[in-house]
């Protein structure tokens, strides 16, 4: 029997704290899964729905992007998947009584967790202008909405149109399809705020902004350094592949300010020895400070430039360009400078370059902790020159991996979710459909915020994800939303975004992964693609939540329709009757897709072609792969001072809260704490226990305040402290952004610690 929602916001304001965990899953992790599902699906659905997550004939988990191996278990879900399907599949309900019973103001004064434990959304429903809440509304009448306010823009481009990474390759497909033919280029998507900075450095260095390596080839590795990232909490079948390529023989090098559970020890709840002792996972951790990873390559370039024979000379000849610019670059590294940046010791980083040279293939993954910084596209090209060096890219066991969150931002982004979109991709777009898309860039994240803001923007239309908790400088994006005219989000479940309203509102309920999608031709299917660029079927088990739902093409179809009239040129019924219509579209318009429907049908999916990986071709401007020689960059500390990340709780995925734990960490039953080296604390004479605001530093000299934080003493480095976000994120300022990505640098965050009115 699945639980009722709780009815008010629980206490957070007495955090539990104790030691660290050294290793990660096992079984704990079955209970706590275990454990959630029961409370929102109960039992017989628990096993009915968690037995298809991530099977061939089932449904892509709705968590995070890592891919599936060809050979599945019967359980291919991990925990933070369990949870993320249970809060789908749940049993709980938001219905129009709900909302007759909550004003927004109500609602706008409730934690994120308890609007997501609610349950799911089972009608549209609108806010009117001057209504204190909101009302049940038809689907005609929702879409004649927003049609109202689209076509009265003096230009399309004061309309927004935000992709969370949910959104399946079809949905999204018709999605910047409908904004191309309306006539604007605003796309931003969530992409802009995590790994916009990969993209950007890939594309001009090797010629494709996604990761190079494949499944297979961690097993096959020599060498695997992850860097930046956490897999324990958000990717956790990473795991997995981590202990079978250690199996194989590899080594791997762990590069975070923190010590990360997950890659110190995995118990692998599918085997005997994962119930007992588990897999020792990380050979050397490098406790780098925030920002320094630039330095840390840097110095690793200089040192293999000087060691012998160590350089693959006919790969750097034949298939590179500006090796000599970036060989000056790297030679000139100091080493003073590197343990500055990287507070790392001399010994440290000779372990890793000795680790190096004895490794033929070599694979660096890496994650927010390396795409959130001013100088985040720098610092991953500069991983690229590593491994152009020694010819770690189109090769079997060696390569760049970007190891993507969400389960289809990478696929967003292939089927045209993009504010810059490339002159073939829009002449594609042409060709098919007979209209001219513009070609003026839009709006990404930040900009988008802006023009919203300054009242260059007036509509916000989200399909999925929560907006406001995941973008920057709450107080400045909150205001900025309130002055559009109308906020449009296309939804499961409620959340933060759907408080902080334009003049008008809708909230528009839609199908989830685990549901049955059945149109006039009869039950469909969507598809995904992961983050190593496999593209395969995913199919919804459960009868819907509501009969009210839309699936998500459905709702893009129709609002086209109704939009855009008999002048649109793309036929929009066909489209919402039958999604394999949307794929033959899809295969002659974008690279790669080639006769879509048949290749999908195969139950493994299909890979996607990578130029550098397959045929060892950079398609980039020189048409070679190019090294580069930006100066290195780290984060400047005035004294004190600390250098704060952004991050998540194991209870939590993106902006979505499971629960109040942090079980890796030692955290219970509160959020609102932060972690700080206790050699700092004690300098800054910060007790372990002692209430804190959090107060960033910025140019602009604005104060940006978190206040109410328990400080944790913990083995972060020094001079690094780290707190989760969504509650963080007031602290970051919205022009904090990186060079030519634009992303904001979530992870490198000056802040000074105050005592607290509360303590």
């Amino acid at each position: 029997m699945a639980s009722k929602p709780p009815k008010g916001d629980p206490v957070q304001d007495a955090p539990k704290v104790s030691a660290p965990k050294h290793s990660a899953a096992g079984l704990t992790a079955i209970g706590h899964s275990l454990r959630m599902a029961h409370q929102q699906m109960g039992v017989k659905r628990t096993a009915l729905t968690l037995l298809s997550v991530n099977q061939k004939n089932g449904f892509d988990c709705p968590g995070c992007a890592w891919p599936e191996p060809e050979h599945r278990h019967t359980a291919e879900f991990c925990e933070n998947g369990a949870k993320a399907v249970a809060e789908e599949a749940t049993l709980r309900r938001v219905t129009p009584e709900f909302f007759a019973e909550h004003p927004v103001a109500d609602l706008a004064g409730r934690s994120g967790y308890w609007l997501g434990q609610q349950g799911r959304l089972t009608h549209p429903v609108y806010l009117p202008e001057g209504g204190d809440r909101y009302e049940p509304v038809t689907w005609e009448r929702a879409f004649d909405i927003v049609a109202e306010e689209i076509n009265a823009l003096s230009s399309p481009d004061e309309a927004l149109f935000y992709t969370s990474g949910r959104t399946s390759n079809e949905a999204a497909f018709l999605y910047q399809l409908f904004a191309r033919e309306l006539g604007t280029n605003n796309l931003p998507d969530c992409s802009n705020m995590c790994h916009e900075s990969s993209g950007s450095a890939l594309s001009e260095t090797i010629g494709v902004g996604k990761g190079s390596v494949l499944l297979e080839d961690l097993y096959k590795s020599d060498l695997i350094i992850v860097a930046g990232q956490n897999p324990g909490t958000n990717h956790p079948r990473m795991l997995s592949a981590l202990e079978k390529a250690k199996a194989n023989g590899a080594r791997i090098i762990s590069v975070n300010p923190l010590p990360e559970a997950g890659l110190e020890r995995f118990k692998n709840p599918q085997t005997p020895k994962g119930l007992t002792t588990g897999a020792a996972l990380t050979d050397l951790f490098l406790q780098i400070r925030l920002g320094g990873d630039q330095a840390l390559f840097r110095i690793l370039n200089k040192l293999i430039l000087e060691a012998p024979g160590a350089v693959d000379e006919d790969f750097v000849r034949e298939h590179t360009h500006g090796y000599e610019d970036f060989a000056e670059a790297a030679r000139a590294a100091d080493w003073d400078a590197t343990l500055t940046a990287t507070g790392l010791t001399r010994e440290d980083i000779e372990t890793c370059l000795r680790m190096v040279l004895e490794s033929k293939s070599v694979i660096v993954c890496w994650a927010m902790g390396l795409t959130q910084h001013k100088h985040s596209v720098p610092m991953i090209r500069e991983i690229v020159n590593f491994l152009l060096l020694r010819g770690n890219i189109g090769r079997p066991g060696a390569g760049v991996c970007p190891v993507r969150g969400h389960s289809n931002v990478q696929g967003d982004r292939t089927m045209g979710i993009f504010e810059r979109p490339a002159k073939a991709f829009l002449d594609a777009l042409e060709k098919e459909f007979g209209f001219a898309p513009p070609r003026e860039h839009g709006y990404d994240v930040v900009r988008a915020i802006r023009a919203l803001r300054d009242g260059r923007a007036k509509v916000f239309f989200a399909m999925g994800g929560n907006f406001v908790s995941a973008s920057p400088d709450t107080e400045v994006t909150e205001a900025a939303m309130r002055r559009a005219r109308l906020t449009v989000h296309v939804s499961t479940k409620l959340n933060r975004s759907h408080v902080v309203t334009g003049a008008r509102a809708l909230i528009l309920p839609t199908l989830g992964r685990t549901e049955r999608d059945l149109q006039g031709s009869g039950e469909q299917f969507v598809t995904v693609e992961d983050s190593m660029g496999m593209v395969h079927a995913s199919r919804g088990r459960l009868e819907p939540a509501s009969g009210q739902l839309l699936s998500e093409p459905a709702i893009v179809c129709r609002l086209a329709r109704r939009v855009l009239g008999s002048d649109s040129k793309v036929p929009w019924e066909e489209f919402e009757k039958d999604y394999a219509t949307i794929r033959d579209r899809i295969a002659r318009v974008i690279p790669g897709f080639e006769d879509f429907n048949a290749r999908v049908a195969n139950p493994s999916g299909f890979t996607l072609p990578h130029a550098p990986r397959d045929e060892r071709r950079f398609p980039t401007a020189t048409g070679k792969a190019n090294f580069t020689a930006a100066p290195v960059e780290y984060p400047e500390l005035p004294k004190g001072r600390l250098l704060l990340q952004t991050l998540r709780s194991h209870d939590q995925y993106n902006t979505t809260i499971y629960g109040l734990d942090d079980r890796y960490r030692g955290i219970t039953n509160g959020r609102r704490v932060v972690l700080v080296n206790p050699e700092d604390a004690r300098e800054l004479r910060l007790a372990d226990g002692s209430y804190i605001d959090l107060v960033s530093e910025w140019k602009d000299g604005v104060e940006r305040r978190a206040p109410g934080f328990r400080v944790v003493h913990y083995p972060t480095a020094r001079g690094c402290a780290a707190a989760y976000y969504p509650e963080t994120n007031v602290l970051v300022p919205l022009d904090a952004t990186a060079d030519t990505s634009n992303t904001p640098a979530s992870k490198s965050v000056v802040v000074r610690l105050e005592q607290s009115a509360t303590d």
